[in-house]
C-alpha cells in the first residue's frame, strides 16, 4: 500500500514538472541537452522532459529602457538627459538572441548601441536644439541608426525619447533671455500694428469729414441760402413768444426782450 502511494506521488510530481505555461506577451524556446530548438513555442501549456529539456521564456511585449546620459553637442557641451528606449524582441529571432546575447543581456547591447549612436547624432546639433523643435529630428535619427544595427540581431526599436533635458546653466540662461527677447519683439510688433491701424482709421475718418464738408460747401449757393432764410422766418412766425427780429431781408437776427438769447 505504501509503495503504491509513493509511486502515485512520484508520477504526480513528474506530471507537474513536465508542464510549463507560456503567458501572453512572451514566447518559449526549448533547450534539449544544451541545443536550442528553432521552433518557437507560442503562449499556452507545453509538456517536456525536465531531465533532458529546459523551456526558456523570452518577453516579446514592448519594453521600456531608461538611460541617464550626457549627450555631446556640436559646440562641445555636455547636455544631461534621461532617455527612454522603447523596443521589443522579434519572436522569430528569440533563439538567435538566446544563443548570441543571452537571456537578460539585451539591455547591455541596446544601451551600448544607443550611446555610440547618440554621440554621433547629437554631435551634429547645437545644445539648444535638444531643447527645441529639433529634438524630434534628433530622436528620429538616433532611432533610425539603432534600427540598422539592432534589427538584424532581432530587436525592433520603436522609439527613442529624450526626457528631462538639462542644458548647462549659462546656456540655459541665454536660451531664456532669447525667448524673452523674442516675446518682447512680438509684443512690440503687435503694438505697432495696432497703432498703425488706429492711425489709418483716424486718417480715413478725417478724409470722410473733409469730403463731407467739401460736398456741403460746393452745394451751397445764393438761392439755397435765401431759401433757408425764408424757412427760418417761417418757423419764427409760428412761435407764440414775443420776439424782436432785426433783418435786412436776407438773414434774421432774433433778440429776446428779456435779454436772453433763444
Amino acid at each position: 500500500m505504501k509503495v503504491r502511494i509513493y509511486l502515485l506521488l512520484v508520477i504526480t510530481t513528474l506530471i507537474l514538472t513536465n508542464c510549463s505555461v507560456i503567458r501572453q506577451g512572451e514566447v518559449g524556446v526549448k533547450r534539449r541537452l544544451g541545443k536550442l530548438n528553432d521552433n518557437i513555442i507560442q503562449p499556452g501549456a507545453i509538456g517536456y522532459n525536465p531531465f533532458l529539456t529546459t523551456i526558456i521564456k523570452m518577453p516579446i511585449r514592448t519594453m521600456n529602457m531608461e538611460i541617464n546620459s550626457n549627450l555631446p553637442s556640436r559646440e562641445g557641451l555636455n547636455v544631461s538627459a534621461v532617455i527612454s528606449i522603447l523596443y521589443r524582441i522579434e519572436p522569430a529571432k528569440a533563439p538567435n538572441i538566446i544563443e548570441t546575447i543571452g537571456v537578460g543581456n539585451e539591455t547591455n547591447v541596446i544601451s551600448s548601441v544607443f550611446r555610440s549612436t547618440a554621440a554621433d547624432v547629437c554631435s551634429r546639433y547645437y545644445a539648444k536644439d535638444m531643447h527645441s523643435a529639433q529634438r524630434a529630428n534628433i530622436e528620429r535619427e538616433i532611432a533610425e541608426q539603432m534600427v540598422k544595427i539592432l534589427q538584424p540581431r532581432g530587436f525592433d526599436i520603436e522609439a527613442v525619447l529624450l526626457k528631462n533635458i538639462q542644458l548647462p546653466l549659462g546656456l540655459a540662461r541665454a536660451v531664456e533671455e532669447k525667448l524673452e527677447a523674442e516675446q518682447d519683439a512680438q509684443r512690440m510688433e503687435f503694438l505697432l500694428q495696432r497703432e498703425k491701424q488706429e492711425a489709418e482709421r483716424k486718417l480715413i475718418e478725417a478724409q470722410g469729414i473733409r469730403d463731407a464738408q467739401k460736398i456741403i460747401s460746393e452745394g451751397l449757393n445764393r438761392n439755397i441760402i435765401e431759401w433757408q432764410s425764408i424757412e427760418a422766418f417761417r418757423e419764427l412766425a409760428k412761435s407764440p413768444n414775443a420776439k424782436i427780429i432785426l433783418t435786412d431781408g436776407k438773414a434774421p437776427m432774433l433778440i429776446n426782450p428779456s435779454g436772453d438769447n433763444k
